[in-house]
């Protein structure tokens, strides 16, 4: 017995069976037994630690001190990140909605590309927005958008909801200035010219792959409805709710397209301001200080919320008093979406402190594969391992680095394999990912679903994405 246990605690192959046991208890547990995800996440974690053999202490901590454990830093460490973008994002959406903000930008995207191109426009919307803005951050400002077009279109919200992620998710990956390619740039010594350059050769044939061709298949055939809770006023709801002492925004008449992308605009500036200030100006210059602090996305978000306030509200006829409601309102499905996405956070760490992605990565450089391959596959490994992107494409730069030194190759050839790096950071995304549970809650989607749709799309998008850059990698 003590043999079988010590297996399971320090080789690569008992590691990978421990982790995967623990996978399938936490699909079972949510799936079969129908236990509500943030305690089914919670729960398996904590298990998991214990036969991983985790030092209690290290698992929850000592009575006198937790803040270093990992049940804490696990939540707090995406909580401290995404608590208040979510809240803020909410806000806005809410806004957005009940101002009839919302309606106005999606009947502009319906009569350019009509009904049935509506989920490529939401996939074009998520391209663009996802270029300056982090991936958590698009979703929360896209997805009052995304429910308004699947109300008006009445088909399932997967067939919006996809090309839109599709197109966040590709950004986040292989552009700059998201930290991932960031740092690959730095890891690997490429310019930010040739990764952003590569990030689009190889992101875009893999977006429509994943976003337009499988989100529309996908969409067909999996049916979700709009969350009730998130169902934006008709504007003919909104006025009766007005005059009843309701909680929409008294408006005159619906906002202008201009206005509200204005509006919109807002954070991605302040933040694309902040992002390239810290790469074109001197690190002490008071310009970079000030553009770093508006374009925090926290800081950033709540001035667009003020200004929304203002514009969409008291301006247009709202007293202080229902635009609180609206705040107090929009935030009550929040609770719930922060406490999966932290657990979810929490058992991702438990499964990265077993060991098990150091383990993968080091069986897999002594393979003597190809290094595009080996740096795809390193980075898948860790992917499905720990669950984040970041992490993966950061800790795989580090360990292919030296291999990319070694060799004479153009700068080219190393944006290629960087872009291999973030195709496999991408790959699988399950329930030890943050995102996957931000998605299954804002999209009302069960587990079941979100692994049929979000984790499918991932998956593709990181093939696809592959192929090209490793084509184009044995061309050059």
């Amino acid at each position: 017995m003590g043999a079988t246990v010590d297996w399971l605690r320090t080789t690569t192959p008992g590691l990978l069976v421990l982790c995967g046991l623990a996978i399938a208890v936490l699909l079972i547990a949510i799936i079969k037994v129908k236990l509500e995800p943030f305690v089914a996440l919670l729960l398996t974690g904590l298990l998991l630690a214990l036969a991983a053999g985790l030092p209690i202490s290290q698992i929850v901590g000592t009575p006198l001190k937790a803040g270093e454990s990992l049940l804490e830093t696990g939540f707090g460490g995406i909580l401290g990140h995404i608590a208040v973008i979510i809240g803020l994002g909410t806000v806005l959406g809410a806004i957005l909605e009940r101002s009839g903000g919302a309606d106005v930008l999606t009947d502009k995207l319906l009569k350019v590309f009509g009904e049935k191109g509506a989920p490529i426009a939401m996939g074009l919307l998520g391209l663009i927005f996802g270029i300056p803005v982090f991936f958590d951050i698009g979703i929360f400002v896209l997805a009052p958008l995304i429910y308004v077009a699947a109300k008006r279109g009445g088909r399932s919200l997967v067939l919006y909801a996809m090309p839109m992620l599709a197109g966040l998710s590709m950004t986040h990956a292989f552009l700059p200035p998201h930290p991932g390619p960031v740092a690959l740039g730095g890891l690997l010594g490429v310019s930010l010219g040739w990764l952003i350059l590569m990030g689009f050769v190889c992101g875009i044939p893999g977006f429509i792959a994943a976003g337009i061709v499988w989100g529309s298949y996908i969409g067909k055939r999996v049916q979700v409805s709009v969350p009730e809770e998130f169902v934006p006023l008709e504007p003919d709801e909104a006025d009766s709710s007005a005059g009843s002492g309701g909680t929409a925004v008294v408006t005159k008449a619906p906002p202008s397209v201009a206005l509200i992308g204005a509006i919109i605009a807002i954070p991605l500036v302040l933040i694309l301001g902040a992002t390239f200030g810290y790469q074109l100006l001197d690190k002490d210059s008071a310009l970079l200080q000030v553009l770093t602090f508006f374009g925090t996305p926290a800081v950033a978000l709540l001035i667009t919320v003020l200004v929304a306030f203002y514009l969409l509200g008291i301006r247009r006829g709202s007293t202080v008093q229902e635009l609180s409601t609206i705040t107090a309102e929009s935030l009550k499905p929040v609770g719930m979406v922060l406490l999966v996405v932290g657990a979810g956070a929490f058992f991702g760490k438990v499964i990265s402190a077993t060991g098990i992605g150091a383990a993968l990565a080091d069986t897999m450089s002594a393979a003597g594969l190809p290094i595009i391959v080996l740096a795809y596959l390193i980075s898948c490994g860790l992917r499905i391992a720990q669950g984040s992107a970041t992490v993966a494409i950061v800790t795989t730069g580090g360990i292919v680095a030296p291999l990319v030194a070694e060799q004479d190759y153009s700068q080219m050839s190393i944006a290629l394999i960087a872009m291999a790096i973030a195709a496999g950071s991408i790959i699988l995304s399950h329930v030890n990912d943050g995102g996957f549970w931000i998605i299954a809650k804002y999209f009302n989607m069960t587990v079941k679903q979100t692994l049929q749709t979000w984790t499918v799309l991932e998956t593709i998008l990181s093939v696809v994405s592959f192929a090209v850059a490793a084509l184009l990698f044995s061309i050059v």
